[in-house]
């Protein structure tokens, strides 16, 4: 048998690098394979420690990943909160700290249920604690679903499984990939031939099912452009630049009343919706209708009763609407546990920081005479919250402002994500953003069209509403789930045996 390594100042430093060179397998740099090597090789040695070594090693590998990841947060909070260089050195090593604890928790509950039993265990129960604990990152304390292993699935026969299992189905099905390499490593040859037919049948049905269509043309296509003014972060919230945005906004939009409807993105208008109504909205509601046409836009709107506000997207010309954000970026929009953490949101100084989230039972907006399915900016992350919008959505809005984050790797994440959205769901997803990446996106995941990052830009393009619905927008994500959790109570009543006995 290979052991691992004796030396633990090595053996962690090695699994920090492997996760570390896991951000690798996301956009923009897709090398997707890269994150189930490392995660097979995390695993190998999982199953050889003690839980406690299990937690510091899955700890050490979550570092790595979150660290690279999510590196463009100190870039926001220094940059564009204005906290300081330390300040925000400080703030992202706390939050990638406390986000690595779940991968310690998979880590020391891999090392517990599958150390030291039959090899079975490393092929169904690790993958399975892998992917249920990623699932409890995804929605514990409004969760935080971003680097999850199933987006390495994308241009992959695996991005198959999208439809019928969502993010975490391909997550489960590239852990168990990652799980059978590690196996191969000390398993006789029957085992291992068995083993490559296994992953050769997945990846074939994966490649059988992208040639599936899960939905249909709903009516005749619609001319749709998005608006990218690219308005720079430090002048977004100066009141002396709100005329020059608006400005720059209007001059794109004129451009393009031909179009059936014009999207501009998150808080494009930034200032109280009654404040600018009569000579802001009112106008460009006139003009919209005088051109058979709708604008769909994204601004603060003012609750009088709570003092505070929501994010909103507004529809303006034939048809009138209000989407309300749902789902708010704690710290960032709004004071988790306020009491507490209020003075904490003050002091970082970001603009619009005491957000309230809407109550709407579905996510639906009436645009160009079909409903959509509206998210906002971080929405777009929550897979089964954006499938409440189907099968009623005839294609997919997502309105961001990724300005935040400038010219990172975090608006090439964001757009991944949204991307696997539309593929989950057999929709067309037209995702507007601020300062890029705007993109129209296909209903198979692929990007039909995309604007630069930090360019003044205007996407125009035909889109035609689609109908249906995929088993993963019907279901959601409790099959997935369900199934793993079966893994978990079949693993309690089983005898230990051997690691590697077959």
């Amino acid at each position: 048998m290979i052991r691992p390594f004796t030396s633990s100042p090595l053996r962690y430093l090695s699994f920090l690098l492997c996760g570390a060179l896991g951000v690798l397998s996301f956009a923009p740099f897709e090398w997707r394979t890269l994150l189930p090597l490392g995660l097979a090789y995390l695993f190998f040695h999982l199953v050889q420690m003690k839980p406690r070594a299990g937690f510091f090693a899955g700890y050490a590998f979550g570092l790595g990943l979150m660290g690279a990841g999510v590196s463009w947060l100190q870039i926001s909070l220094e940059l564009f909160a204005g906290v300081g260089f330390l300040a925000s050195i400080l703030f992202t090593l706390g939050f990638v700290a406390f986000m690595a604890l779940y991968f310690g928790l998979a880590g020391g509950l891999i090392a517990r249920m599958a150390g030291g039993r039959r090899a079975f265990d490393l092929l169904l129960v690790a993958p399975a604690v892998w992917v249920l604990v990623e699932w409890l990152r995804g929605w514990l304390l409004t969760g935080f679903p971003w680097l999850e292993l199933g987006y390495a699935g994308l241009d992959t026969p695996l991005g198959g499984y999208a439809p019928l299992a969502g993010v975490y189905g391909l997550g489960w099905l590239a852990a168990l990939l990652a799980g059978a390499l590690a196996l191969t490593v000390s398993a006789s040859l029957a085992l291992r031939a068995a083993l490559a037919a296994m992953a050769a049948l997945i990846f074939l049905g994966g490649w059988a099912l992208q040639s599936l269509s899960w939905s249909e043309p709903a009516g005749e296509a619609i001319r749709v452009s998005l608006v990218q003014a690219n308005i720079a972060q430090e002048f977004k919230w100066n009141p002396e630049q709100f005329g020059l945005s608006m400005k720059k906004h209007l001059e794109l939009t004129s451009a393009h009343w031909d179009s059936d409807l014009i999207i501009w993105p998150e808080t494009a208008v930034s200032a109280f919706e009654h404040t600018v109504r009569p000579f802001l909205l009112d106008p460009l509601e006139s003009d919209a209708r005088e051109h058979g046409s709708e604008v769909l836009l994204g601004v603060p709107i003012m609750d009088f009763k709570s003092d505070r506000y929501y994010n909103a997207m507004l529809s303006l010309g034939k048809e009138v609407g209000t989407y309300y954000k749902r789902h708010l970026v704690p710290i960032g929009e709004y004071a988790p546990f306020r009491s507490v953490l209020k003075p904490l949101v003050d002091s970082l100084g970001i603009p619009m920081s005491d957000f309230i989230s809407g109550s709407a039972a579905k996510p639906l907006l009436k645009v160009a005479g079909h409903l959509a399915g509206i998210s906002i900016c971080y929405e777009d992350a929550f897979g089964a919250e954006l499938i409440q919008a189907l099968p009623e959505a005839a294609f997919l809005i997502n309105a961001s402002n990724d300005g935040w984050f400038g010219d990172s790797i975090a608006p090439h994440q964001h757009l991944e994500i949204a991307r696997m959205r539309a593929l989950e769901t057999g929709r067309t997803l037209l995702k507007s953003t601020n300062t890029g990446i705007s993109a129209v996106i296909g209903p198979d995941g692929r990007v039909l069209e995309r604007s630069p990052l930090l360019k003044e830009y205007v996407l125009t393009r035909r889109v035609i509403p689609l109908k249906g619905i995929t088993p993963y927008a019907r279901y959601g994500n409790w099959p997935v789930i369900g199934i793993l959790g079966l893994v978990l109570l079949s693993w309690a009543g089983r005898p230990s045996s051997p690691l590697l006995s077959v």
